[in-house]
This record gives structure tokens, C-alpha cells and sequence, in this order.
């Protein structure tokens, strides 16, 4: 099993958020942790979290606002029922103004293995800009405490895709990150949510959106450059080095079980879905009752559950099974460059074999053909009807899967959408 659970205190709203957070100048932990525990004690009593925990993930909100004796106490009472597996990964988002040594020995001892660092960007003025509450230069320090006091996997969040009028260096603030080597990158493309400041700022057009070929440009620059320093780009917005993905994250894009817990949190098993209240004193007051947080929902019939799998697939390097996706339209993907064929079985016979002797081109320069992990297919558009190499792969049963490319992930809605 995996649980999620939501902490939604912040010392600050950023510009662009729009996240389930209750602004505190005081974090009310010791009522928080009291709630949630009251919370999941139902769940386990209730048969709705059976099992031991190979991932635990403190998200937010700001997690590392909490006090550290709050949090072990937290942490302990989840674990005290549903053990955590040998090995298990136990994720604290962080902000860097948050960590000092003593905190960071704390979460160590507490059991955190994993942290996730909010840093956004490297500019002090678009941190400013962004409502942040850390400077740029608080980073480099925070990753030299963590990992003084043993949480050495560590990942750094970045945002792309910022408005123009910022002069933000991508490019720069990519470099700066990847000097401090983390295990794990994730990276995410701006959006404007209604009802944030930065949907306001766009609406008075004191900032413009960041129109589709910035953002693309951004995105594959990004490709590019942690690809060439060894990361795998694995999830559309995640890169890791090997062995470093994250378990928890990588749960959901399977349809593992999770639980969550704390306002706003979500869980799902199998073919149900539910949703907690949002507002924290709403689910506060709920929990105290002796009555369910849960606001709401939902099972998924046979077509909802088939759409997820295939949207939830695409999104990752492992993609799907070649067969999952119509033959007219997979042909496209791969004739476009969105998409790859990746030839699961170590030993398999080559796909492209019969095509190659007919004059078609292997593209040497596919991501997985470089790195060794299958085999890269594009089609030679000069050949006016070129056999089809994934007809090829299904047809010999290699249990060959379909991944897009990250020209492909920048269209992934709309080839989802295409293929349905």
C-alpha cells in the first residue's frame, strides 16, 4: 500500500498556487497530527487501509513546517499498524528555509529516506515574483544539510515556462540545479489557475501567458540537457538517475492502491476513487465529530478505466502495449516522431529487420536506442508505403510496448484524445 498524506499549512501563498493550503503564521501541528491519526485509525478500523506501507509521501502545503517532534509523532502512528517494508521510501517535501541541522537530523531519525526540495527557480527575482519564501542562495546549503544528516536521495523541483517580461535564464537555473547532482529532478510547466494572483495578473495583462512554442522549446531544451548529464527522463515532468525514481509518484501512474489522508487528500483501489473535504478546518471539525472527511466519489466504468490506463501508461517511458493503441494511428505517432517502439524482451527478434533490408532507416538517434533499453523506430517518410514495423513486432508476439518521445509528451492530451 501507499499512503499520501496531505499537510496544508504554509507561511505564504505563492502567485501561482492553487493547492488546498491554509495560510498560518502558527501551524497548529499537534492538532493536525491528531486529526490525521484520529483519521486513519477509522480508515484501518473501517478495512479501508489494509496492508504494510512501501511508500509513505508527506506533501503539501508545506510539510516542513511542522514541528519535528509533531511529525515523528505522526509518522510513528502510522507505522505503528501498518508497518513499513524493509527499504520502503519515506518522502518529506521541504522547503529550503526550512531545514536546518537539527530539523534534518530530526526527519532523519524519524524514518524520512527521501526528500523533495521546492526551489522553482535559482533567479531572486522570480522567486520574489513567485511569492516564495527562500532565497536562491539558502539551496546549495539545505542540500549540504540533508544529506549531512543522512537523507542523501534528494530531488529539486523546477518550474518552466515562466512569462516573458520575467528574462528568466531556463537554461541557467538548469545548470545551477544540476551542479548540485540530485538523484531526481522534477520539473513543471507553469499553468494559470483560476483564482490565484497569477490568473489575476493575467487578466489586469500585467503578465502574459507563455504561449505553446516557449513552452515546448523549454520542455525539449530540458529533455536535452539532463538527458546528456545521465538522467532518465522517465514521466513526462520527472528525470532520475538510475535507480532513483520515485516509488511513491510511480505508484499512481500504475493504479497501485494509495490512501490519503488530511484535507483535500485522495485515494484510490482498483476501480474507486475518493476525496476528502478541502478546507482544513472543515475536515478538522469533521474528524473531532467522529464523522467521515470524505466529500466525495467515484467508481470507474469499463471505458473510464480503459482511458486512465492508456493516459496513465503514455505518461511514462514504459508506455503501453503496442496493441492498446490502433495500428493506423500508432503508425502516425511513430511516422510524426511522437512515438518509439520499445522491445521489452531481452532477446527479441529484431522488428525492423525486414523493413531495414527493404531500405527503411533505424534512427540512431533515439533516446532508448542510445541508452540501450530497446529499440528506437522511426519511419523513413521518403518511402511512400513502408511495411509496418509495429504490425511486425505484434504480429511475432514480442510484447513490444509503445512510449512516446518528448516531441510526443508535449501532445500527449491531444494524441490520448486521437487514439480513443
Amino acid at each position: 500500500m501507499h499512503l499520501y498524506v496531505h499537510v496544508p499549512f504554509c507561511a505564504r501563498r505563492c502567485s501561482y498556487c492553487d493547492f488546498a493550503i491554509a495560510v498560518r503564521k502558527r501551524v497548529p501541528a499537534r492538532a493536525y497530527v491528531d486529526a490525521v491519526l484520529k483519521e486513519w485509525a477509522e480508515r484501518r478500523r473501517d478495512g479501508g487501509a489494509e496492508g504494510d506501507l512501501d511508500t509513505l509521501y508527506l506533501g503539501g502545503g508545506t510539510p516542513s513546517l511542522l514541528d519535528p517532534v509533531e511529525l515523528t509523532r505522526l509518522i510513528e502512528g502510522l507505522t505503528r499498524d501498518s508497518a513499513l517494508v524493509p527499504g520502503a521510501e519515506v518522502t518529506i517535501e521541504v522547503n529550503p528555509d526550512d531545514v536546518s541541522a537539527e530539523r534534518a537530523r530530526a526527519w532523519r531519525a524519524a524514518g524520512i529516506t527521501r526528500a523533495s526540495l521546492g526551489v522553482q527557480s535559482f533567479d531572486p527575482a522570480v522567486l520574489t515574483w513567485m511569492h516564495r519564501t527562500h532565497r536562491a542562495e539558502q539551496v546549495a546549503p539545505a542540500v549540504a544539510t540533508l544529506r549531512e544528516a543522512g537523507i542523501a536521495d534528494l530531488s529539486l523541483d523546477l518550474i518552466f515556462a515562466l512569462p516573458a517580461e520575467l528574462s528568466r535564464d531556463w537554461s541557467r537555473d538548469l545548470e545551477t540545479a544540476l551542479a548540485l547532482e540530485p538523484d531526481h529532478l522534477s520539473l513543471y510547466g507553469l499553468t494559470v489557475e483560476e483564482h490565484t494572483p497569477l490568473a489575476r495578473w493575467v487578466e489586469r495583462r500585467e503578465v502574459r501567458r507563455t504561449d505553446d512554442d516557449r513552452y515546448a522549446e523549454e520542455f525539449l531544451v530540458a529533455d536535452r540537457r539532463l538527458g546528456a548529464a545521465g538522467y532518465e527522463h522517465y514521466e513526462v515532468s520527472n528525470y532520475a538517475r538510475p535507480g532513483h525514481r520515485a516509488r511513491h509518484n510511480s505508484a499512481y501512474w500504475r493504479r497501485a492502491t494509495y490512501v490519503g489522508l488530511g484535507p483535500s487528500a485522495h485515494s484510490g483501489s482498483g476501480r474507486g476513487r475518493s476525496w476528502n473535504v478541502r478546507d482544513w478546518a472543515e475536515y478538522e471539525r469533521l474528524v473531532k465529530e467522529g464523522k467521515s472527511p470524505v466529500a466525495g466519489n467515484e467508481a470507474l466504468d469499463d471505458e473510464a478505466l480503459r482511458l486512465e490506463e492508456l493516459y496513465l501508461g503514455l505518461r511514462t517511458a514504459d508506455g503501453v502495449p503496442v496493441e492498446r493503441v490502433p495500428a493506423l494511428v500508432r503508425e502516425q505517432w511513430v511516422r510524426e516522431g511522437w512515438a518509439t517502439v520499445w522491445a521489452h524482451d531481452s532477446s527479441p527478434p529484431d522488428p525492423l529487420s525486414t523493413y531495414v533490408e527493404r531500405g527503411g532507416e533505424l534512427d540512431r538517434r533515439s533516446p532508448l536506442h542510445e541508452r540501450g533499453e530497446g529499440t528506437g523506430v522511426r519511419i523513413d517518410t521518403s518511402d511512400p508505403s513502408p511495411p509496418s514495423p509495429l504490425s511486425t513486432v505484434v504480429e511475432r508476439g514480442s510484447g513490444s510496448r509503445l512510449r512516446l518521445t518528448a516531441e510526443g509528451w508535449l501532445r500527449l492530451d491531444a494524441l490520448v484524445g486521437g487514439s480513443v
